[in-house]
């Protein structure tokens, strides 16, 4: 598991083709809370911490697995 401290607001979030998937808004717990404001559907959306495969770059990448699992 990665360290909630390196993940910060505004960071992107991308599955692990590198296709954005949404931007941090908050940590809650041990999930990441998406902006509401670049889903399609107007609501918050959370990706578990479990699900990142790295961060690099100022974007968090998440598992091949965990894209399809998250939305």
């Amino acid at each position: 598991m990665f360290e909630k401290l390196r993940i910060k607001q505004h960071m992107e979030v991308s599955d692990g083709a590198g296709r954005h998937l949404g931007t941090v808004d908050e940590v809650e717990d041990d999930r990441i809370k998406l902006t509401r404001s670049d889903s399609a559907d107007g609501a918050h959306h959370y990706v578990p911490i479990d699900d990142i495969e790295k961060i690099a770059d100022n974007r968090i990448y998440l598992k091949q697995t965990a894209a399809s699992a998250a939305f």
